[in-house]
């Protein structure tokens, strides 16, 4: 079986949100679009306590884009996005809810953040996404959303790790490109794990 996973469609990745992506709006018709063809449709979403670690202002003396350590593990700063209970953490207007069966919110532990939609930046605790797959007997895994470099790559790096079969559509991806190429060289590091990387037309 197959599902489709939109990866953090929310409003604070938009254009006009806290944490911006150029034209990460596009995204949402690719979404809309894909969804009633697939039997399984998960969304994952940040859903971050306004005291969490990767907020530069949880830092004083920080700004976003530093690199600090947190849990362990290196952490960009950002300014504070995807707040629990804000507009700014809601799925974008247009993105068509109804075809979704499940949500997963992660980045909810203030000590840690969560890219992947499978596992804490640490990999110590997991989101429970892995296991509402297998238990639906899902073998493939389709990946759309925001952003290509961060939880769409991570997501899709830990798919393939657990052993889904993992296809990214790269038209229904955008990039923050705090580096500028960050998107594209994360779509070859996706690809050089397994990944099938495609646009939404090449999809059967």
């Amino acid at each position: 079986m197959d599902a489709l996973v939109l990866v953090d469609i929310q409003n604070d990745f938009m254009p006009f949100g806290a944490l911006p992506v150029a034209d990460g709006d596009v995204v949402v018709p690719v979404a809309n679009a894909l969804a009633p063809r697939f039997e399984l449709v998960v969304a994952t979403q940040d859903w971050h306590p306004v005291d969490h670690g990767s907020f530069a202002v949880n830092h004083p003396g920080t700004e976003p884009g530093q690199i600090i350590e947190l849990g362990g593990v290196p952490q960009v700063l950002w300014p504070p996005h995807c707040v629990q209970q804000t507009p700014g953490a809601s799925f974008h207007s247009a993105l068509d809810i109804g075809p979704v069966h499940h949500v997963v919110r992660k980045g909810t532990d203030p000590e840690i953040d969560s890219y992947s939609g499978f596992f804490d930046n640490d990999h110590r605790k997991a989101t429970g996404l892995e296991a509402f797959l297998r238990e639906r007997g899902i073998e493939r895994v389709t990946l759309l959303g925001l952003t290509t470099e961060y939880c769409v790559k991570y997501t899709a790096l830990d798919g393939a790790a657990l052993g889904f079969e993992v296809t990214v559509v790269a038209d229904g991806c955008r990039a923050v490109d705090l580096a500028l190429g960050d998107g594209e060289r994360a779509l070859a590091e996706m690809a050089a794990a397994g990944c099938r990387v495609v646009s939404s037309g090449d999809l059967g």
